[in-house]
């Protein structure tokens, strides 16, 4: 048996050879990242009007809109989109757990605690170039994950995870919509959700809330998220129904979450309740509503507010009040001291772009960690980061134009297009073959 492998080298653009043992480098990097904070803080946005460029996009879909670089965060969507990972603890929960609407409980405060880390990130990542990909290896969360751009109009992102141990695949597609209005940004990320736990031979779908940034124009940049998430295991026929409350005119139910978990039969099992930016519990129904009654005959519902203006941030409420006899599902990790200055990225996401001595060669060529524009902005040069971003674009407009001129299409590398055997969609499908590490022929999109 020969005792080395080849791999592609992104510094030399050449086929090499490596030993197997060096192969574990990879993963040994990613288990010991130190990193605590970024190489250079956030850039100011106080000279910069976004204004000038969206007033005559009011009610337009955003994605083909060139954006200026100091409006994004050293991020790429591929990336962001990883950061659903954070708390990959609960999935573990859910896999040991007997009961099913024990594990559907598990599973929607997953649902929720992935898009917890969009509280206050303002800044936009990076739009993915066709063909960029994302690897992430997480041994002390015993999972992997990797992800590609499928699509660049309209643009899709596709990402697959899995248990290193094969208790769960978590896969999905993500095409974000976004829509100005004149005060705010609307998100719709279009796309569903596919959590599959092996062991129980279930599977669990959902599509994500909408997300909207206020106060584009003028005043604190603020973020809500409301809209209805449901969670079906498609197994059993048990739903959990999720209400992500918009905040409202006094800002009462800002970030607030509610909902229930019900049999196939329609009965409600649980019901949960908290904040997407701070935790979620659980309580049996018949506790719950003898609580709202008790606390409506205490008029602990009254408030006195005054009017505020529509798109102006409420203040926030009093974190989540716990009911006597509720289960505490998630709770939400603490972000760094720092974290304002660091775009206010969670301690996860400022490991994602992390990019050690020699790591650049373990990787394909694709990934984002090797992006100059993401690097640059990271690295605090704003007009190195602005210059690239330009190259890049033109770069894969220039491409674009190749193609079409010799009727050539683009062909995905590790997802295609293909029916989500559960809901009977189309969906992208990873096809495997990633972690093989068979790195030939990639493109040259950098």
């Amino acid at each position: 048996m020969n005792s080395e492998e080849e791999f592609f080298d992104a510094e030399t653009g050449e086929t090499c050879r490596r030993r197997p043992k060096l192969f574990l480098l990879l993963n040994i990097i990613f288990l010991n990242r130190s990193r605590k904070k970024l190489p250079a803080e956030m850039i100011s946005r106080n000279n910069f009007s976004v204004w000038n460029i969206l007033k005559k996009c009011i009610g337009m879909e955003l994605s083909k809109i060139a954006m200026p670089v100091v409006f994004n965060e050293p991020l790429s969507f591929l990336q962001r989109i990883s950061e659903y990972m954070e708390h990959t603890h609960l999935i573990h929960k859910a896999c040991s757990l007997s009961d099913s609407i024990d594990r559907m409980q598990v599973v929607a405060a997953f649902a929720v605690s992935a898009v917890a880390s969009q509280w206050e990130r303002t800044g936009k990542p990076f739009n993915p170039l066709l063909g960029e990909t994302y690897e992430l290896t997480r041994e002390d969360e015993g999972y992997r994950l990797i992800s590609e751009q499928v699509s660049h109009h309209p643009p899709i992102s596709a990402f697959h995870a899995e248990s290193l141990k094969k208790e769960f695949e978590f896969h999905g597609s993500i095409y974000p919509k976004l829509k100005f209005w004149g005060k705010s940004v609307e998100a719709e990320p279009k796309g569903t959700m596919t959590l599959e736990l092996l062991k129980h031979k279930e599977a669990y779908t959902w599509t994500n809330p909408m997300c909207c940034v206020h106060n584009i124009i003028l005043g604190k940049l603020w973020i809500e998220q409301y809209g209805t998430v449901e969670i079906v295991n498609h197994r059993t026929g048990d739903k959990c129904v999720l209400n992500f409350k918009p905040c409202g005119m006094f800002g009462k139910e800002l970030h607030k979450v509610e909902g229930h978990i019900q049999d196939k039969s329609k009965k409600k099992r649980r019901v949960m309740y908290g904040k997407w930016t701070e935790c979620m519990y659980s309580v049996d129904p018949k506790v719950y509503e003898a609580y709202k009654k008790s606390e409506k005959k205490s008029g602990g519902e009254s408030k006195n507010c005054e009017a505020e203006e529509a798109d102006e941030m409420p203040e926030v409420q009093e974190t989540v009040t716990v009911i006597p006899g509720s289960a505490l599902l998630w709770r939400i990790t603490s972000r760094p001291a720092h974290s304002a200055q660091m775009y206010n990225f969670t301690s996860f996401a400022i490991t994602l772009n992390e990019l050690e001595p020699g790591m650049e060669r373990l990787l394909l060529p694709t990934d984002c960690r090797l992006r100059p524009d993401i690097r640059a902005m990271e690295n605090g040069d704003i007009d190195l980061a602005s210059s690239e971003k330009e190259r890049l674009e033109e770069k894969q407009r220039a491409a674009r134009r190749e193609r079409s001129k010799d009727e050539e299409e683009w062909s995905t590398r590790w997802f295609q297009m293909g029916t989500n055997p559960h809901t009977g969609a189309e969906d992208w499908l990873y096809t495997g073959g990633y972690f093989d590490r068979n790195f030939t022929d990639c493109p040259n999109i950098y």
